[in-house]
C-alpha cells in the first residue's frame, strides 16, 4: 500500500471512528445491554468482517436498525447470555445463505427504493441528532426508531429539545458545526498542514478544549451526562468482568430458533442493502460479492457472540462518512476498530471529556451528505414511477423504521413496474382509413392477469361501426380470464356493428393458429 492511499485510509479511519464510538456506544445503550457490547460489535465488525468481505468501503458494526428485534429477544429468551448464543447461530446461518448464492435478492429492490433508503437515513440523522446538538441527550445516540423509549417520538424530541437546551452544549456544538464547514473548504483542503487534519478529528479536540475550559463556571460547564459515557476499564479483571459468555442451553427451544431465524434475515438483509446503497454511492460504482459479504457476516456475528458482542451487520452512516472521509481500501475500516478498541481501553478518561454536541455536528454533516437536495430533484426529474417509491421509502422510515419504509417503497415500486409493464405489453395502432376507425392491437407473447383490466378499459372505448384487428402471431399464452374477455368482445361486437378481424390467433388452449378471417 503507497503512503498516498495509506495517508487518506488513516483520515478516513479517524473520521468513521469518530462517527462509530458515539453510536456503538449509543445503541448497546438503547439495547438495554452493557456498553462495552457495543464496543466489541464494532471491532469485530471492522477487524473480522472488512477482511474478509469484497467492500473497499462498507464499515460493520452494531446496527441501530437491530435494536428493537434485540431488545425483545432478550425478553423473550431470558437473558443477553442466551441471545448472544442465538447471534452465534445466526452467524452460521448467514454463511449458509453466502454458500447457496442467496445474496443476489438485493438485485430484485429497485434502485429508487435504495435511493429513498440513504435519504430517509439522512433525513432522520439530522432530525435525532439535533437535540443533541443543543445539550439535550433524553434518546440514546443511535435510535433511529421513530417511538423512543422515553415515550417521545423524532418530531416531539424537536419540541423538548428547546425546553431543556445546554448553554455550554450549544456553544460547542455552534463552534463545531463551523469549523466542519470551514474544514470543507477549498484553502483548508489545500493547506498542507491542515489537510492532514480531519475536520472532525479538529471538531473533537476544539470540543474536548471547550469542555475543560467551560468547567471553571457554574452556567457553562457542562454535565457527565452530555459527554461520551464509556465503560470503566483500569485493569484486566475489568476487561474479563465486561465480557459476556454466550449460555447454549436454550438452544433445543422454540423461541430460540425464531430469534435466530430472524436475526439471520433481518441482519442479511440490512447488509445486502447497506452495500447496494454504498454501490450508488461510489462514483466508480465497483461491484461487490454480496454472498462473500454473507459469509463476512456471518463470521463477524459469530466472533462478536462468543464474546457477549451485539449483532454485526453492514452501516450505511458508518460506510458513507468512509466514502466520504476519502478511503481508498479496506485499511480504514480496520484502522478505525483498532482505534475503537486502544481509545476504550487505554485513553477511556479523555474520551469521556467528548461533549455529545460535538460528535452530533459530525454525524449531521453525514445525514446532510445523504439526503442532499440534488438527490430528490433527480427522483423528481426521473418521473412519478421513480419519484414516489422514493417518497414513500423516505415517509414511511421516518414513521416507523428502516425495513418497513424499505418494504413499503418496494410494494410501491413493484405497483408502477405493473401498470407499465402492462400498458407497454399491447402495441395498439388507431387510424381511420375511407370514413371508418381502424384498431390494430397486437398481442405480447404472454397475456397474463394483470393484463385483464388494462384491455377491458380499452375494448371498452372501441367505437361502433368500427374495424379491429387482433393480432396474436407472437402470443403464447393466454390467461384464462383474459381469453374470457376476448371471447365476450368477440361475441358482442355484432350488436356494436363492430367488425372483428384475428391474425394468427386462436382464443383456445392451442398455441397455433385456427383461424385468420373475419367473422358472418
Amino acid at each position: 500500500m503507497n503512503s498516498k492511499f495509506s495517508s487518506s485510509d488513516i483520515r478516513s479511519g479517524i473520521v468513521v471512528f469518530l462517527v462509530a464510538l458515539p453510536l456503538c456506544l449509543g445503541i448497546a445503550l438503547a439495547c438495554g445491554v452493557p456498553l462495552f457490547s457495543g464496543i466489541i460489535a464494532g471491532v469485530i465488525g471492522g477487524i473480522i468482517v472488512s477482511a474478509i468481505s469484497d467492500s473497499k468501503y462498507s464499515v460493520s458494526g452494531p446496527a441501530a436498525g437491530l435494536t428493537a428485534i434485540v431488545i425483545t429477544a432478550i425478553y423473550d429468551l431470558g437473558s443477553f447470555e442466551y441471545f448472544i448464543a442465538a447471534i452465534i447461530f445466526a452467524g452460521v446461518g448467514q454463511i449458509l445463505l453466502g454458500l447457496i448464492k442467496a445474496g443476489n435478492v438485493v438485485n430484485f429492490i429497485p434502485s429508487t427504493v435504495i435511493k429513498g433508503m440513504l435519504a430517509g437515513i439522512g433525513i432522520i440523522l439530522i432530525i435525532k441528532q439535533l437535540p443533541h446538538l443543543v445539550g439535550y441527550d433524553a434518546d440514546p445516540e443511535g435510535d433511529m426508531y421513530f417511538i423512543q423509549s422515553d415515550g417521545h417520538n423524532t418530531f416531539t424530541d424537536l419540541y423538548y429539545m428547546l425546553k431543556y437546551i445546554t448553554p455550554g452544549s450549544l456553544i460547542i456544538g455552534l463552534v463545531s458545526l463551523v469549523l466542519l464547514l470551514v474544514s470543507g473548504m477549498t484553502f483548508y483542503k489545500k493547506d498542507k498542514i491542515l489537510s492532514f487534519i480531519p475536520g472532525p478529528l479538529l471538531v473533537v479536540v476544539v470540543g474536548v478544549l471547550l469542555n475543560i475550559a467551560f468547567s471553571a463556571s457554574s452556567f457553562l460547564k457542562i454535565d457527565s451526562t452530555h459527554l461520551v459515557n464509556l465503560p470503566s476499564m483500569n485493569s484486566v479483571d475489568d476487561i474479563k468482568n465486561n465480557l459476556v459468555i454466550p449460555d447454549f442451553r436454550k438452544w433445543n427451544n422454540y423461541t430460540f430458533w425464531v430469534v435466530v431465524f430472524t436475526l439471520t434475515l433481518v441482519a442479511s438483509l440490512e447488509s445486502l442493502l447497506s452495500i447496494e446503497a454504498i454501490e450508488k454511492l461510489d462514483p466508480k460504482r465497483e461491484k461487490v460479492n454480496v454472498d462473500r459479504e454473507l459469509i463476512a457476516q456471518g463470521a463477524g456475528n459469530i466472533a462478536s457472540g462468543f464474546i457477549g458482542g451485539l449483532p454485526i451487520t453492514s452501516v450505511i452512516v458508518r460506510s458513507s462518512a468512509n466514502l466520504n472521509a476519502g478511503a481508498k481500501s479496506k485499511f480504514s475500516a480496520i484502522f478505525h476498530a483498532v482505534l475503537l478498541l486502544v481509545s476504550v481501553l487505554l485513553f477511556p478518561n479523555i474520551l469521556s471529556l467528548i461533549p455529545n454536541s460535538s460528535l452530533a455536528v459530525i454525524l449531521l454533516m453525514t445525514g446532510y451528505k445523504l439526503a442532499n437536495i440534488g438527490l430528490f430533484k433527480q427522483q423528481f426529474k426521473a418521473g412519478w414511477d421513480q419519484f414516489m417509491p422514493f417518497m414513500i421509502t423516505i415517509v414511511v422510515m421516518l414513521l416507523t423504521d428502516l425495513l418497513k419504509g424499505v418494504a413499503a417503497g418496494i410494494v410501491v415500486a413493484f405497483i408502477y413496474i405493473i401498470r407499465y409493464n402492462v400498458k407497454s405489453s399491447f402495441e395498439i395502432v388507431e387510424d381511420i382509413i375511407n370514413g371508418q376507425r381502424n384498431y390494430l392491437i397486437k398481442l405480447p407473447q404472454h397475456l397474463s392477469f394483470f393484463n385483464k383490466g388494462y384491455i377491458i378499459n380499452y375494448l371498452n372505448q372501441v367505437k361502433e361501426g368500427s374495424r379491429v384487428i387482433i393480432d396474436g402471431s407472437i402470443n403464447k399464452s393466454t390467461d384464462k380470464d383474459v381469453k374470457e374477455v376476448l371471447l365476450e368482445f368477440v361475441e358482442t361486437s355484432k350488436n356494436k356493428n363492430i367488425e372483428i378481424q384475428l391474425v394468427r390467433y386462436a382464443i383456445s388452449d392451442q398455441k397455433v393458429a385456427i383461424f385468420n378471417a373475419t367473422p358472418d
